[in-house]
């Protein structure tokens, strides 16, 4: 399948975008959008997310929502439709070996996955962050720009890891949490909340 279609015309969207042309596999690419974008770096926004069941037969889809409920929602709803799913990654992120990473996430510019890591669905891997070796991310997390993920972390589903957080080695962290910008992750966290702080601590 060499046919994309990005949902979101947004600035997330716009990263989806620009790494899907540089993987260099699609023939073309396109956007849904409830928004007024008519267009998204050049690229034709050709319709509403609503549209997305016409181009079911001969598209992929990658669904480039930055909310994590919102990206959720959406998937799920195209599953229900058996809508297949990209998974994009940037031609200069490194993947280690026995990694495997599930359907619609995306891996930008400059991140790492180390050996025998597990990221799950629908997540984002984003610039220049790092998820080390024998990790598992669970489904809908986000690891924001520069986080350190150290080795054998377990990342339950739907949890925002902040812009330079660094979660220490042989952590879990439970399902629903957000860990603030620049966070020390020393000790399992087992409460969904929000975690700020050097080391961390719930708010």
């Amino acid at each position: 399948m060499d046919r994309l279609i990005i949902i979101g015309a947004g600035g997330h969207g716009r990263v989806a975008v620009d790494i899907a042309d540089k993987m260099g596999v699609y023939s073309e690419i396109v956007f849904l959008d409830d928004g007024s974008f008519t267009e998204c770096l050049g690229y034709r926004v050709i319709g509403k997310i609503a549209d997305a069941k016409k181009y079911i037969a001969d598209h992929e889809f990658f669904v480039a929502l930055g909310n994590t409920d919102a990206r959720l929602d959406v998937m799920h709803e195209l599953s229900a439709i058996e809508a297949r799913f990209a998974t994009l990654i940037h031609p200069s992120a490194i993947i280690g070996k026995n990694v495997k990473i599930g359907e619609g996430t995306v891996v930008m510019a400059g991140a790492v996955i180390n050996p025998c890591s597990v990221i799950g669905d629908g997540c984002i891997i984003n610039t220049m962050a790092s998820v080390d070796h024998d990790c598992v991310i669970g489904d809908y997390v986000h690891v924001s720009v520069g986080a350190r993920i150290c080795g054998a972390v377990n990342i339950e589903a739907k949890t925002w890891i902040g812009a330079g957080a660094v979660i220490r080695n042989g952590i879990s962290v439970c399902e629903g949490c957000t860990i603030g910008v620049s966070a020390a992750v020393v000790k399992n966290i087992t409460e969904p909340g929000t975690y700020v702080g050097v080391p961390a601590k719930k708010r």
